[in-house]
Formats: structure tokens, sequence, C-alpha cells
């Protein structure tokens, strides 16, 4: 559900539109107007019905808080969007209200028009994700030949590239976004009757669905009212999207701290202040990211307890879909936006990316300083020899040459090598390589 408040942080205009009560009413009527034009077309109800069905198929004719009171008695809105539909036919078309929702079930009309909303909601968020993709490369382009420390377990490790991370970033990004389309993709519309096998359209059910699907640019499958995997893995590749686009912004607010001040938001119209110090640059769109990234999780786990439902119709099971679906879209649409600005205006400093990297005083060299002692010393014995070094390095404030210089037989093993050891571009020498992979040719 929805807040005022806190919408703009969490979602989009557009997903909220999308998702909205005004959105989900229209969606059921498309479906109860592609479905009269399908059973017309193959002769299963009245030709002239279907335009009269249509013609009250308006969102605006309803009343919705009306409709929100009886499905608090229905226990689904397709119940009382059906009398109210056919109340509406009825002033067009006396005879033509009684083929309303002919043959079909509450659940054909609720989850076709979720599919509805679905694809209507991806054009919004795929044009984010555009932006995200577009964003990217220009980072990785631009500001890829930046050097900064990598960091494992939040410590220095080796040098990598920033363009390096972005690549990264964008390769995630862009995996996310074909599962997300190719769940979305796979959705069909919902028809089965009452109990999946169109009972009440005789031998021309079979013919009615696939209409029903080309009415409405979607492609046909047999009934799927309790077999919810569907949905499951569209909510799962949404989570999974969520979390891809946090892993940016969690390593973007950690490059933000004030001790490594390597990258910065730029938030919009002055935000990021603190309500108490006055001297605060605090991220805002990565932290709405990372809260989504804590909340898709759950929701997405609502769809996979959902997908045992019982014979040809659940009781709760189908029901829990409702509100979850319409809310991972909004934190997806929310993440992707919310990360497509951050790119757009990121900020990198590449002095405190080199600054940063003499932070530990040549440790980040320690694998190649090993690897250069291997041949003379094994590697047993060149990691032992790099790793006394490195806890004086810690010890007493040296540099890692300084302190194998000290020591005899690494001394002598590296003689002559010490510049290509301590060259940092050697460390980063396959970085543009990676890139490319992960990006793709310019």
């Amino acid at each position: 559900m929805t807040s005022v408040l806190t919408a703009s942080l969490f979602s989009t205009p557009s997903m909220d539109v999308a998702f909205g009560d005004d959105a989900r009413l229209q969606a059921m009527l498309d479906a109860e107007a592609a479905l009269a034009r399908a059973q017309a077309g193959v002769g299963l109800i009245p030709a002239g019905a279907a335009p009269a069905i249509e013609r009250a198929c308006q969102a605006e004719l309803y009343d919705l808080a009306a409709l929100g009171r009886a499905v608090a008695r229905a226990a689904n809105p397709a119940i009382p969007l059906v009398t109210a539909l056919m109340e509406h036919v009825a002033r067009i078309d006396p005879d033509s209200a009684a083929w309303v929702h002919h043959g079909a079930t509450s659940q054909d009309i609720i989850d076709t028009g979720l599919v509805l909303q679905v694809r209507r909601a991806w054009t919004s968020l795929a044009a984010d994700l555009d932006r995200v993709d577009a964003a990217l490369v220009k980072q990785v382009q631009d500001r890829g030949h930046h050097v900064l420390a990598g960091r494992t377990l939040l410590q220095h490790a080796l040098p990598t590239t920033f363009g390096l991370k972005a690549a990264g970033w964008l390769d995630s990004a862009r995996r996310a976004r074909r599962a997300v389309q190719a769940a979305i993709e796979d959705l069909p519309p919902q028809l089965g009757g009452a109990a999946g096998t169109l009972a009440s359209m005789g031998g021309r059910g079979p013919a009615v669905l696939d209409g029903f699907a080309a009415e409405l640019g979607l492609t046909a499958s047999p009934s799927w009212h309790a077999r919810r995997e569907r949905i499951a893995l569209l909510g799962s590749v949404l989570a999974i999207l969520v979390g891809v686009l946090a892993k940016a912004a969690l390593d973007i607010s950690l490059m933000m701290a004030t001790e490594t001040s390597e990258a910065f938001e730029v938030p919009a119209d002055g935000g990021g202040g603190s309500s108490a110090m006055p001297h605060k640059r605090n991220p805002v769109a990565v932290t709405a990211v990372l809260a989504a990234s804590r909340r898709a999780p759950g929701l997405a786990a609502t769809l996979m307890m959902s997908l045992p439902q019982a014979h040809e119709r659940d009781v709760g099971g189908w029901h829990a879909e409702w509100e979850v679906v319409p809310d991972l879209f909004r934190l997806a649409g929310g993440a992707a936006a919310r990360m497509a600005d951050v790119f757009e205006g990121l900020r990198i400093d590449a002095d405190r990316m080199a600054a940063n990297l003499e932070m530990t005083r040549g440790l980040l060299f320690s694998e190649a300083a090993a690897v250069a002692l291997t041949g003379a010393l094994g590697r047993a014995q060149a990691h032992a020899r790099v790793k006394a070094a490195a806890a004086r390095v810690v010890d007493e404030g040296i540099t890692l040459r300084q302190a194998l210089e000290a020591n005899p037989g690494a001394a002598a093993a590296l003689a002559g090598r010490w510049d290509e050891v301590f060259d940092l571009g050697r460390t980063v020498v396959s970085a543009s390589e990676l890139e490319r992979r992960l990006v793709g040719e310019p």
C-alpha cells in the first residue's frame, strides 16, 4: 500500500498510477471487454452484446469506494464489479446484460487484469533501467581508468579500477533486467471458468481462450488458477533486481563515508542534509534503495509460500498475491529510478582514490610481492616472508617495500624487480579487457 508521505522515496508516480485502484479497475474491465469480443467472435454470445459490454467497460463509470466496501463482503473485487457491470450494460442494452462475464470466474478477470497491469508497468520500469544502463556505460567510458583500492571484507585487498566496479554493476543490472522481462513475457491471460475446464462454453471454450488472448495481445495458456509458479518467479526476479541495484547502492554509500570519500551521489534540490547537523551530506537515494532491498525478499517469500495451492482454487494463497506484486513493482520501479539518478549524477574524487591507495603503505602489493618471490623461495616461504613484512608495516609504520628490503632473503630475490613488483599499472593490467567483456563493444 502506498503512503503520500513516503511514496516518492520508494516508488515512482508512474508505478503508483500503474498499480493504483483506477488502473486495477480498468484492467479488469479490459479483460471483461476482451472476453465479450472473443465470445462474440466464435458465436458463443450474440454479436451485438460485445459492443454494449465494451461501452460499459470504462473505469470512470464506477464508484470505487462502493466497490471497495463490497469487496469486504465478496472476498474478491470481481464479484461486485461484475454486478455493477451488468447494471451498466443493462442501461445500454437490457438484452446484453445477461452475457456479461459469460462462462468466466472471478479469478479469470482478476488474474488477467494483473497481467495487463504488469505489462503496462514494465514500460515505465524498462525506461528507468535504460537510464541505468546508459549512465553506467558513460561512467565506465569517462571514469573507468581511475584506480582505487579493491576491498574485501571491508579491508584493502588489491587495486582495481572504478570502471571494473561500475561494469560489474552494469552486468548485474542487465542480467536482472532480462530475467524480469522474460518473466513478464511468460505471463498469459487467465481463462478457465469455474474449475479450469471452460465447461460453460461448451466445445467452443478453447477457441474463446485463443481469441481472448489475441484480443489482449498475449499468448494463450490453459488455466493456471492454482499453479502460481509464474507469479512467484516474477516476484523473485523483481526482488533480485532490487537487490542488484542495492549492491551498487551499498558500494556507493560506503564510498561516501567520511573516511573514504571517493564517490558521492548528488541529491536533488540540495537534499541529503541533517535536521541536527548542518555539515552533513547524507546519502538519500542509495538509502531508499537499500531500504527497498530489505523489504523485497520478504514480499517475494510471500509469493513462494503461496505456491502450494489446494486443488483447482486455493483458500487464501491466491489472495495473498494481490498487494504483494504491486508492492514489488513499486519497490523495483523506485529503486531503478533512484539509481538512474545516482549514476547520472555520481561524483568521483580521483585524488581521494589515489590517496587511499597509499593509506596502507604498499600492502596492496603484497600479492604481487609473494608471486615474485615464489620462483626463488617457493610458495609457502614466499607467503610467510611477505606476511611477516606486512606485520612490520602495521606495527612500525614503514612501507611494505622497506620491510621487504630489510629481509635479506626477500631483498635478494627481488633485486632488480622492485619497480615491477610495486607498479600500480601491472595490478590492473587486465581491467580494461574485463570491463569490455562486461560492458560490450562501444
